[in-house]
């Protein structure tokens, strides 16, 4: 374990990554001095640390930066001695070096660490949980993948023994993670550029449930086969969530009214009464159940989790409204696998039935585009309108093996208005020119496809 009376002066290579600034917050609290470097590409965690924390970074990764008086060097698992000098100059001098995963790890492991994990709803499913334990005295520390409204940050820093995590799967991290219970929400293949197949896939989580101790918890989405699959493996306890007759805790009378999602939750035959969120779709009704079965399995107070989950604002590119461009609404969404994309337009068919709805998305990764090219060109039923832009690749691949007029010509044969348009300069200027009060524009990608909503409502 890092002793932290001693690092105090920890530099972060790539701070501006929405965990690593949850860290920062936390480090911060505990005493530690945090500077750090990142690419001058513009994230929400900008003002987070600028204005929040007030803490100095550079924009651009450059060697003279590590200085001979830093006592740990933090850095994302993004960057490594092939592609960034600072990680290099930071290994040639010596200095303590720890990857993100492994410090998430060393502070998670030291508390009751609860693990939110799947391929879908991670995110909001760990504000949830955090939400309705904070509103219940828990008084919890939380690590969530974007910033959640009501934190203005992407952390929750609590004094109590509890600790709420987003744990990914990608590249091995779950192997730094020793859980005392943990959400499973669902599993889809994704990550085909470390996951070769989906068995590879499902293996890492089997092997995540199997470190939880017989007397921890899994909460598991019940409703899907291959969740219920891995949950076989668990030692545990395991409660079963969703709206089929067979789980434990069970979602009944669910309606749409008002703009919002109401539903009972009745577990073991006890109704734990009618609850109300406002983020659309029937799988954050899933995020809310997941959250609150966890929660009731640590006798939270359910008045309490009601009031904490009618209350969410939710978290920064899920499903966000942005604003208005000639009376059409604007949507921004992190949506990158295909049945994100089927949820999320789902949603927004629901809620707003009467909008003709655009679709503009920004596939992710060549590696993925190309394995779930089939999928994805079937995934936008839900639009009227579809433009696919040129594919955002991930810093650790090579462009190749796809691209996105493969994606729009196969889309075609499922869909009849499917357009390519390269850049979001183009698609802004298109869209401007098209939308009205009639509409619903839904950005939807891992890269900075955020910038099309933002920029038709700044550029009016």
């Amino acid at each position: 374990m890092i002793d932290f009376s001693k690092a105090k002066k920890i530099y972060f290579i790539g701070i501006k990554g929405s965990g690593m600034v949850a860290l920062v917050e936390i480090l911060q609290r505990r005493g530690c001095q945090i500077s750090g470097s990142d690419t001058d590409e513009k994230f929400f965690t900008d003002d987070i640390l600028r204005k929040k924390l007030f803490v100095k970074f550079h924009e651009g990764f450059d060697a003279d930066h590590i200085t001979g008086d830093i006592d740990l060097v933090v850095y994302s698992t993004a960057y490594n001695e092939k592609n960034n000098e600072e990680w290099k100059a930071a290994r040639f001098k010596r200095l303590p070096m720890i990857s993100y995963p492994e410090l998430l790890g060393l502070l998670f492991n030291g508390k009751y660490g609860i693990a939110v994990s799947g391929t879908h709803g991670k995110t909001t499913t760990t504000a949830m949980l955090a939400e309705i334990f904070k509103a219940s005295g828990f008084d919890p520390t939380a690590v969530v993948g974007s910033q959640v409204r009501q934190w203005r940050s992407s952390a929750l820093v609590g004094r109590s023994e509890f600790m709420i995590i987003e744990a990914d799967e990608y590249q091995g991290k779950f192997r730094y993670y020793s859980p005392q219970a943990v959400i499973l929400t669902s599993v889809d293949w994704d990550h085909p550029d470390f996951f070769p197949t989906f068995e590879d896939y499902k293996k890492t989580f089997v092997e995540f449930v199997q470190k939880i101790p017989r007397h921890g918890f899994l909460v598991v989405s019940g409703d899907r086969s291959d969740t219920l699959e891995i949950a076989k493996g668990a030692k545990c306890n395991v409660l079963k969530y969703g709206f089929g007759k067979d789980n434990d805790l069970k979602i009944k009378n669910y309606e749409i009214a008002g703009g919002k999602q109401n539903f009972e939750l009745v577990y073991g035959g006890k109704n734990l009464g009618k609850f109300e969120i406002e983020l659309p779709g029937r799988h954050n009704a899933l995020n809310a159940a997941a959250a609150v079965a966890m929660s009731y399995k640590f006798n939270a107070d359910m008045k309490k989790a009601k009031e904490a989950l009618a209350n969410f604002e939710g978290t920064t590119r899920r499903f966000e409204y942005i604003g208005k461009r000639n009376g059409a609404i604007l949507i921004d969404d992190y949506g990158h696998h295909p049945e994100e994309v089927k949820a999320t337009l789902k949603a927004a068919r629901e809620f707003f039935p009467k909008r003709r709805i655009w679709c503009v998305f920004h596939p992710h990764t060549f590696t993925r585009t190309k394995a779930l090219l089939s999928e994805f060109a079937q995934s936008f039923e839900d639009a009227d309108r579809v433009i696919i832009l040129d594919i955002y690749g991930s810093a650790r691949e090579v462009q190749g093996g796809v691209h996105s007029k493969d994606l729009v010509e196969l889309a075609k044969k499922y869909h009849v208005s499917v357009e390519y348009i390269p850049t979001i300069p183009e698609t802004v200027e298109y869209l401007a020119g098209q939308i009205g009060r009639e509409d619903l524009v839904i950005a939807m990608g891992a890269g900075n496809v955020w910038e099309v909503a933002e920029k038709l409502v700044s550029e009016i």
